[in-house]
């Protein structure tokens, strides 16, 4: 069983940056691929971030190749994401889930979901 519990979300203008973070309980998060994935109003849920369990591997979806990093620390059971040159359009709200698949970067398919945290990106 895994705990995802995000935090970092905040109101930011564009061009600015914010970090949000994953705090996942259980000890056996580190046989977890972690992703970052979003929801805007009105919208599908949408990819963001991947990162393999060793955080080794990483992968993105293309609207924020370049502007986004994700990155985990299994001995502190964390995982971040690390978002720069933030755009209106990255308002949404922002979740971490946990999967067993890996390379895995669907919108669904998850054995386990945090909360979300709020990210708004004000013009």
């Amino acid at each position: 069983q895994v705990q995802l519990v995000e935090s970092g979300g905040g109101l930011v203008q564009a061009g600015g940056s914010l970090r949000l973070s994953c705090a996942a309980s259980g000890r056996t998060f580190s046989i977890y691929t972690v992703n970052w994935l979003r929801q805007a109003p009105g919208k599908e849920r949408e990819f963001v971030a991947a990162i393999s369990r060793s955080g080794g591997s990483t992968y993105y979806g293309d609207s924020v190749k370049g502007r986004f990093t994700i990155s985990r620390v299994n001995a502190q059971n964390m995982v971040y994401l690390q978002m720069n040159s933030l755009k209106p359009e990255d308002t949404a709200v922002y979740y971490c889930a946990a999967t067993l698949k890996s390379g895995w970067t669907g919108n669904n398919g998850y054995e386990y979901w945090g909360q979300g945290t709020q990210v708004t990106v004000s013009s």
